[in-house]
């Protein structure tokens, strides 16, 4: 396994990387084919779900069950593979490892690092790629970007940006992303300002409307924050590779009541988005072939549909679901 660079190295340009197989390889194709999207500007064809290792998944799967989940998420076809270092403090990527040595040429492999210290956010990805028994990561987003303050500390000279940069040059990093939970805005300024490749972004049927502005960026305070009308489109212009998640809103939205919607009818709007990658916790086995029975036969939903949809679950879910997400952090 190839060892990570230091910050020194990485600052001075050291050579790293994959070796030519490793990056010529192709894998093969899954045993049950879902319909699969262009991942933005990687150029890189993903299949339209993926397998989501957060809390959904190390809080309710033992190390050898989890293992199981996530061959049998493979061999059904869903080979977009999401985690974090702080999902399980390195659990959930350990799980995968242990798949990962032996299947990982199936695998599209997109992890996160949420450390702001540009020496330690590089530490923390060697104990990735260790975790993970791999060489390189398809996928390295800097994780649950907060606030525009946030995003000045990612910025700084010699900050975190510039190192994965670094990576994604000397190829340890194949493609470079960012993800926000709850606030829209300065992921829309990190998408306008910086050379990002995805997005990674909540999106459901309950987080949309208009939302007002003030100067181009700031939002009216009583506005409700949608990362459907803020992000999405600053994504789209630069042709980044966009990931949807929390398209349940944690299992809040989903049941048969008045204000609230089946899972199948939610996985629809947000693969109805112009996005490429919906991301799906399952905490259930029993979820993960139904969630990709309904990914294999989707059909796009009619614009009036996802605004009657949009509407309906707004208009009881919205404020709880915004606040909900300004305190959410899936690493349990």
């Amino acid at each position: 396994m190839k060892r990570v660079l230091t910050r020194r190295q990485v600052l001075a340009g050291t050579a790293v990387g994959l070796t030519a197989t490793a990056l010529q390889a192709q894998p093969p194709k899954p045993t049950a084919a879902l319909p699969r999207r262009i991942l933005g500007r990687t150029g890189v064809s993903v299949p339209i779900l993926g397998f989501g290792s957060g809390s959904r998944f190390t809080n309710f799967y033992t190390d050898d069950a989890g293992e199981a989940a996530v061959r049998q998420a493979l061999d059904l076809g869903i080979t977009y593979l999401d985690t974090a270092a702080g999902y399980g403090n390195g659990r959930s990527e350990t799980i995968y490892g242990r798949v990962l040595k032996t299947r990982r040429a199936e695998v599209f492999l997109a992890t996160k690092n949420a450390v702001r210290d540009t020496d330690q956010a590089l530490r923390v990805f060697e104990q990735s790629l260790k975790r993970l028994q791999t060489d390189h990561v398809d996928l390295l987003h800097i994780h649950n970007l907060a606030s525009e303050e946030d995003l000045a500390r990612l910025e700084a000279k010699g900050g975190v940006i510039e190192a994965f940069y670094k990576l994604r040059e000397q190829k340890v990093v194949r493609a470079l992303g960012m993800t926000a939970h709850a606030n829209p805005y300065p992921l829309k300024l990190a998408i306008e300002r910086h050379d990002l490749d995805c997005v990674q972004m909540a999106l459901n049927a309950a987080l949309v409307g208009v939302v007002k502005y003030e100067g181009g960026y700031k939002p009216d305070p009583a506005a409700p924050r949608s990362f459907e009308t803020v992000a999405l489109p600053a994504a789209r212009k630069k042709n980044l590779g966009i990931l949807a998640m929390k398209v349940f809103g944690q299992g809040h939205l989903v049941g048969d009541g008045s204000d609230t919607v089946s899972a199948e009818t939610l996985l629809r709007y947000a693969l109805s988005l112009p996005i490429a990658v919906a991301v799906v916790g399952m905490q259930d086995t029993a979820m993960i072939p139904q969630n990709a029975a309904w990914a294999r036969t989707f059909t796009p939903m009619a614009e009036a549909e996802m605004k009657a949809l949009s509407g309906r679950l707004s208009a009881a879910h919205k404020v709880a679901m915004d606040r909900f997400l300004a305190h959410h952090e899936d690493v349990c």
